[in-house]
């Protein structure tokens, strides 16, 4: 069961958080980086509220009161509407994943749904990313910061609707190149699911001057964000990552997170193909519902979905 002469936390070392993450390392057979990272720093968040409570080692104490009582405190935050209920599951889910690592069995297995509620992909709240200026101060803030690898992936998020991982991962001098020749971009490099249809995203003056300032703030010699001496785990996924720490600015500016500005680039292309605000705006369902159906296909493209039912995430549904 642990690595470690001492018993606590199951052998898995002194510090819950640390424990953990060594004992997803090893649950994860060493690989699997990206995941054991994600789950790493919800559990992060769980060690830090069981210090709170007291709790130092894991092995003396009633693993699965504990982890209703965190489930319970989660719950509570959402109710408060301090938590997401996506969040939320994802926190209870990686406490019982975690436990089910240091324990070597899974007798600690908690419903997130039950303590969280049932998600609901429709949005049905605008993204404050639609606002440009409150962009724009949350990029001056986030240089101001020298979060600038941060700031220009919010940039690139909302000028290209890209996935956090897309825009720290795209080859700026290939875009360059094909915004110039073909005024659009061929959005390649860390895709979901390694996806390698052609998902082209037109560039307009907002798209070359995201561009132009991402290329200004990546490391000298890299054709991305990402620095010759790291990697995108730690960049991004990592607790002390500069993607993961300038969410506190990000907050500070009433923007939930990176993915708040793709769903805002979802709602302005929308308008800019149907003359008419998104659904989530309005309110009220499409006025011409063929039109919409297809600017939700178009949309799926540039999204890098290839399904319509999942723009209700972005643009809200159809009543």
């Amino acid at each position: 069961m642990g690595k470690y002469a001492s018993r606590r936390n199951f052998g898995y070392g002194k510090q819950i958080a640390h424990a953990g993450k060594v004992a997803l390392r090893d649950h994860y057979g060493h690989g699997h980086h990206a995941t054991v990272a994600t789950h790493a720093g919800r559990w992060s968040q769980f060690a830090t509220w069981a210090r709170e409570q007291g709790v130092r080692d894991l092995a003396k104490v009633d693993n699965t009161a504990l982890a209703t009582a965190y489930a319970e405190h989660v719950q509570a935050l959402v109710q408060a509407g301090s938590l997401t209920v996506a969040t939320a599951q994802n926190r209870i889910s990686t406490v019982n994943v975690v436990f089910a690592s240091l324990r070597g069995d899974r007798l600690v297995a908690l419903s997130p749904r039950d303590y969280a509620g049932t998600r609901s992909n429709v949005r049905t709240m605008a993204p404050a990313s639609l606002d440009p200026a409150r962009v724009q101060a949350t990029v001056t803030a986030l240089q101001n910061a020298n979060h600038v690898r941060a700031a220009a992936t919010l940039g690139l998020a909302r000028a290209f609707g890209v996935r956090r991982e897309e825009a720290i991962k795209a080859d700026l001098d290939r875009w360059s190149r094909e915004a110039i020749r073909h005024g659009a971009v061929n959005v390649i490099d860390g895709t979901k699911g390694g996806r390698d249809a052609p998902r082209w995203v037109p560039v307009g003056e907002a798209q070359r001057l995201a561009l132009d300032t991402a290329r200004a703030a990546r490391p000298t010699g890299s054709r991305n964000l990402i620095a010759s001496h790291e990697s995108y785990t730690e960049l991004a996924v990592g607790r002390l990552g500069e993607i993961n720490q300038a969410r506190a600015v990000l907050h500070q500016h009433g923007i939930p997170g990176y993915h708040d500005a793709r769903a805002a680039y979802a709602c302005q292309r929308y308008y800019e193909l149907t003359g008419q605000h998104a659904p989530v705006i309005t309110g009220q369902s499409p006025i011409d519902r063929r039109l919409d159906q297809q600017v939700r296909e178009k949309l799926s493209q540039e999204l890098g979905h290839n399904r319509t039912d999942v723009l209700v995430s972005y643009i809200g549904g159809r009543k």
